[in-house]
């Protein structure tokens, strides 16, 4: 075989190679997202430093605002670090069996002293800054999240992070300039649970503007959520006329938003973002 037809063989053969690898990662990438479920539940085998240090790599190199990386995550490993922190989370059971506790904070307090050492004035004393590091620490968290789903972990997500940042500022001896956002618990499932429901894609995308819902949308989107029997039994048990009824007066009441909120914005004041 001459050389030039050698060639194009090796390189047929590799690119037929490469697209079969390319069609396989993306059938275990779309895999991955469409069957995702929360994970609650961990066995004891402990997630090694290797294979963790492996995950933040890959979720630092997502989409970050201007490239100044303005996040921190801080590892909670130590059983009496967790439970200190699980009172703080309202004592859920993955933040002590969960080998692995990640708290993704907005972080300007590293931006700030690499600017003042380089004679550079910042101006990051404000709400739209901690906007813009909390949507910094929100993107490296989801991506964390997938690059250790794919590797067969289970995560979930604490949105009771924000509730009580103050504490845990004062916990993970959070300075001036850095607020916690999320926390990820990670570790190997030892359930596989029922995935969550969500609403129709067509109830969440509005193609070049807007489309505000009629009633008869409303009612169409909720219906197949309405009618699970676990929503059910959820208005049963909370002794409700509607399912929209347990969110509103249970799980996210008004008074507990207030409360929640006046918390949220004096750690915002106190952590220096509400100076102008």
């Amino acid at each position: 075989m001459n050389s030039g037809r050698k060639f194009l063989v090796e390189f047929v053969y590799f690119a037929g190679y490469s697209t079969t690898c390319n069609i396989k990662s993306m059938t275990d990438i779309s895999n991955i997202l469409l069957g995702r479920r929360t994970i609650r539940k961990y066995s004891s085998k402990t997630v090694d430093d290797k294979l963790l240090y492996e995950l933040l790599m890959m979720g630092c190199r997502t989409s970050t605002t201007g490239n100044m990386q303005v996040y921190s995550i801080i590892i909670t490993r130590d059983g009496k670090k967790k439970n200190d922190l699980a009172p703080l989370h309202f004592n859920q059971g993955m933040i002590t069996e969960a080998p692995v506790v990640l708290t993704f904070c907005a972080d300007f307090n590293r931006f700030n002293r690499w600017c003042q050492m380089r004679k550079a004035e910042p101006g990051y004393d404000n709400f739209l800054s901690f906007m813009t590091g909390a949507i910094d620490a929100l993107l490296v968290a989801q991506t964390v999240c997938i690059a250790a789903e794919s590797k067969g972990l289970g995560i979930c997500y604490l949105g009771t992070t924000t509730y009580n940042a103050n504490k845990i500022i004062d916990l993970l001896k959070l300075p001036k300039g850095v607020v916690p956002v999320t926390t990820v618990t990670i570790g190997w499932p030892s359930e596989k649970p029922e995935q969550p429901d969500r609403l129709p894609l067509e109830a969440v995308i509005h193609k070049e503007t807007y489309c505000d819902y009629s009633g008869q949308d409303i009612k169409r989107y909720y219906k197949a959520k309405e009618e699970r029997k676990d929503s059910q039994q959820f208005v049963l048990e909370n002794n409700k006329e509607t399912l929209a009824q347990v969110f509103t007066d249970v799980r996210y009441k008004k008074e507990d938003n207030i409360y929640f909120s006046k918390i949220l914005l004096q750690v915002l004041k106190d952590q220096g973002f509400m100076d102008q």
